[in-house]
């Protein structure tokens, strides 16, 4: 049985930043009437500029996210996930500060769990 944590972390990325990146991708669909597509329609984002900007996209989402779990790593939120087995983790404690990292890192919860496409820009630092 995965640790909660492990838990925690898969359910974050296929939950929260996969869905995410799913529904900014189809607001760049023209076909797509939502109200933010719509505002970014008028904005002039248009869909010549979808390659850049799926990749600004897959940025902003893991931006917010490494931002929510630096709030958990520095003890600003005290969260606590409950798994499926009922064991309940204390997440700045359980995540030893680390979250951020465990989330982010080139072998993180992106690379493990992730279905979505994302840039690790920590590559060039693993060890050859």
């Amino acid at each position: 049985m995965a640790e909660p944590i492990d838990e925690f972390a898969e359910l974050l990325v296929r939950h929260v930043r996969d869905r995410a990146i799913r529904s900014c991708d189809m607001q760049l669909d023209p076909k797509t009437e939502s109200p933010i597509a719509k505002r970014w329609r008028a904005s002039g984002i248009a869909a010549s500029n979808g390659p850049a900007l799926r990749e600004v996209i897959a940025d902003c989402v893991d931006e917010a996210v490494a931002a929510l779990l630096q709030a958990i790593d520095q003890g600003q939120l005290q969260l606590t996930f409950t798994a499926q087995d009922g064991t309940v983790a204390d997440l700045p404690n359980e995540g030893d500060g680390e979250l951020t990292g465990s989330y982010m890192g080139s072998d993180g919860w992106r690379a493990q769990y992730s279905k979505q496409r994302y840039v690790d820009d920590f590559a060039d630092l693993l060890d050859p």
